[in-house]
């Protein structure tokens, strides 16, 4: 990370890992990807967050086997990687600070002790030094594209837990599809994903785009303007490496189709 990307730091310590993982592979791809709860490290100063490692080994703390997919597709597509390295149990970085959930108290049914009775000078450190870092390294490699008038489409990686322990329910969908308002880049993948034999599909499953409450696709995407998908797959599909290279082959498929599709009926 470049140094006009440092922040002062008071929470992360020398043993901490950097909160921003970057792999810049230059523009020649149409394509930016990023990856907002990729990790589930947590500052050595915050002590686990009060939890075992099995709960940040959960999908509350990290959305599991999403980045290796990522990295993988980035690979594919030759397009540069933003991933977060830090549990979204310690900041949410896909949620704006307004929102209540950003620190989470609770998160499917888990009580997080290191969440509770927070100063504003602690909630501050988190956001300053873990979650505006990214922000700002995403900010970065899309100004620069835009600075080149280089068309972009961001594509923004999750994954998401078969059931919920707080509302259980076998969620069916394989991958799904969220977003708000502009679904000019959405509309063709789910056209191209609808051509893979046997895929169970959701548009806006399980979860939408929230203008309000949301960051990465609210402010990265919408407010400027950009074509964007965003991506759910659903976590025992590729919570090992043979399922990780399948969705990668896959969505590198995919995602070329679609911008050609695209790309036409821009014309």
């Amino acid at each position: 990370m470049s140094e006009a990307l440092q922040t002062p730091r008071t929470l992360l310590g020398p043993e901490d890992p950097e909160p921003v993982g970057l792999i810049d592979r230059g523009d020649a791809s149409p394509f930016v990807l990023i990856c907002d709860h990729a990790g589930n490290a947590v500052p050595k100063a915050l002590g686990g967050l009060g939890l075992p490692q099995a709960e940040l080994d959960r999908h509350i703390g990290i959305d599991i086997g999403i980045l290796g997919v990522s990295e993988r597709l980035a690979e594919q597509l030759g397009a540069s990687l933003v991933f977060q390295r830090y549990s979204r149990l310690v900041v949410e970085c896909n949620r704006r600070v307004t929102s209540p959930d950003s620190i989470a108290l609770v998160s499917d049914g888990t009580i997080v002790p290191a969440n509770a009775d927070l100063a504003p000078d602690q909630r501050a450190e988190r956001i300053d030094e873990i979650a505006a870092p990214y922000h700002r390294q995403i900010v970065a490699i899309l100004d620069r594209r835009a600075e080149a008038g280089l068309p972009t489409i961001l594509v923004s990686m999750h994954s998401f837990t078969p059931s919920l322990r707080a509302r259980p329910f076998q969620r069916p969908w394989q991958i799904g599809l969220c977003y708000a308002n502009d679904k000019r880049f959405t509309i063709p993948v789910l056209e191209a994903l609808g051509q893979e034999a046997g895929l169970v599909i959701g548009s806006n499953e399980p979860y939408s785009v929230d203008l309000v409450k949301d960051y990465s696709i609210p402010v990265h995407g919408e407010e400027r303007g950009l074509p964007y998908v965003e991506f759910e797959i659903r976590q025992d599909l590729i919570g090992e490496t043979a399922g990780q290279e399948e969705w990668a082959a896959r969505l590198g498929r995919v995602l070329p189709a679609a911008h050609r599709d695209f790309t036409v009926s821009a014309a």
